[in-house]
């Protein structure tokens, strides 16, 4: 076989562009159809509350707190996750993680009391932590920083497309199958949509490489370009002791400014279908069907916005802007929720900006951290961040309790929004890279 010969002084941008073109296509699809099937079985509860809630008797605060307590389980585990995927490698611990989070959100079916909501939500946590944070890490062992933001914004389109697919399923499964063999509708949904996590989580036994030099699927001439890349930018960044990393001031702004933006998304994810059915619509598949326009709208700005700023170079005012629209989405959501088609017109422009501020958010702590430190700052920050997700939903079922009505919680994630940009502006340009 013949390879392109490359001379280790010289760029050949030509050659360059086409490996990473191969590495993308062989990567990008199947971590996305991973974090697909992770994010559908994290937020598939809020689909589940149309009619769970009715048929346990469960308050807005249990499920609040149940949705929530996920992430209590994930902040516990998530450092230690991420620190054992970089030392075992991420193919072994990425498999693990999706079988075991599989078996557990499928158990989901067997709810009947909160304290065994609790306790699987809690489990379910502890089974998906270090997933996130291990797919970026791993995606700096393939990418440089210039690279990086396209692709993680590809990668977390899943979140997206998640709602796209997990929206009109999920409607779908709940609507067709309730009652049959004696399950209700969400019963089904939690087993049906565990199953794929389980068979694509021993497909990544198959599938993935831990790093380059395991690739067989590249040359040796594509390895070393993809090697030297990385190598260079390494030298450049930090691999401070795990103790240093945990008490470092960047990482714990870094953790403030994603617990804002994880506010929002996670108040969107397991709210958007409750609030859709306040605007008038009742039937779980047309909820659903609905619940995929902002989803899907979100690709597109996804895309867009992440091409801009690789191309500018520029990275903060394309992350704090969409989080500013994204707040904008979540007021105007509240003022127009009698118009079924004006809230829709919000709840879009809401979920867009949400959604467009997170794959960018890692070009910022991925810019200064590498190796061990780069898995325990990473892992740190994801689980801080995350343990918005345990606020977010508690604080708007309790605020929905009290008020009788979504619309306080709104506010208030939309103030964490314009928090998250400010401090999003105050890091210094230079510490994340940005080319003048």
């Amino acid at each position: 076989m013949t390879t392109t010969a490359v001379n280790p002084g010289v760029r050949d941008a030509g050659f360059e562009d086409a490996t990473y073109r191969k590495v993308s296509w062989r990567l990008v699809p199947f971590l996305l159809l991973c974090y697909v099937v992770a994010y559908l079985d994290r937020v598939n509860v809020g689909f589940a509350k149309l009619q769970m809630l009715n048929d346990l008797k469960f308050s807005e605060t249990i499920y609040g707190l149940g949705a929530g307590i996920f992430f209590i389980g994930y902040f516990l585990f998530e450092v230690p996750s991420n620190v054992i995927l970089h030392k075992v490698g991420a193919r072994i611990w990425i498999a693990r993680i999706m079988i075991t989070w599989g078996l557990i959100s499928a158990a989901m079916m067997f709810v009947t009391t909160p304290t065994m909501f609790y306790v699987l939500r809690f489990l379910l946590g502890v089974a998906e932590a270090g997933f996130f944070p291990g797919i970026i890490l791993y995606l700096t062992y393939w990418y440089p920083a210039n690279r990086r933001g396209r692709t993680t914004t590809f990668f977390m389109t899943a979140i997206a497309l998640s709602g796209v697919i997990g929206g009109p399923l999920s409607g779908w499964v709940m609507q067709s199958f309730d009652g049959h063999n004696g399950w209700a509708g969400w019963q089904w949904m939690f087993l049906l949509e565990g199953i794929p996590s389980i068979l694509v989580g021993l497909w990544v036994l198959a599938y993935l490489d831990d790093r380059i030099s395991h690739a067989k699927w590249l040359t040796a001439d594509e390895k070393a370009l993809l090697e030297r890349n990385i190598a260079d930018e390494d030298q450049h960044k930090e691999d401070p002791p795990v103790s240093k990393v945990l008490a470092s001031p960047r990482v714990w702004l870094m953790s403030a400014i994603y617990f804002c933006f994880v506010m929002g998304l996670y108040g969107v994810s397991f709210w958007l279908p409750t609030i859709i059915k306040q605007t008038g619509v009742k039937g779980a598949l047309d909820i659903g069907l609905l619940t995929a326009i902002p989803y899907g709208c979100a690709v597109i700005g996804m895309i867009l916005v992440a091409y801009s700023a690789d191309r500018s170079g520029e990275r903060r005012w394309h992350i704090a802007l969409p989080a500013l629209a994204g707040a904008v989405g979540l007021v105007l959501s509240v003022q127009w929720h009698g118009d079924t088609t004006l809230a829709m017109v919000a709840l879009t422009l809401a979920t867009i900006g949400i959604l467009t501020t997170l794959p960018l958010f890692w070009s910022l702590p991925t810019a200064f951290l590498a190796g061990t430190g780069a898995a325990a700052g990473i892992a740190l920050i994801n689980s801080l961040g995350n343990l918005a997700g345990f606020i977010s939903p508690y604080a708007v079922g309790w605020l929905k309790d009290l008020t009788h009505s979504t619309d306080t919680g709104m506010y208030l994630l939309a103030v964490c929004l314009v928090v998250g940009a400010a401090l999003t502006l105050s890091v210094p340009a230079r510490m994340v890279g940005k080319r003048d």
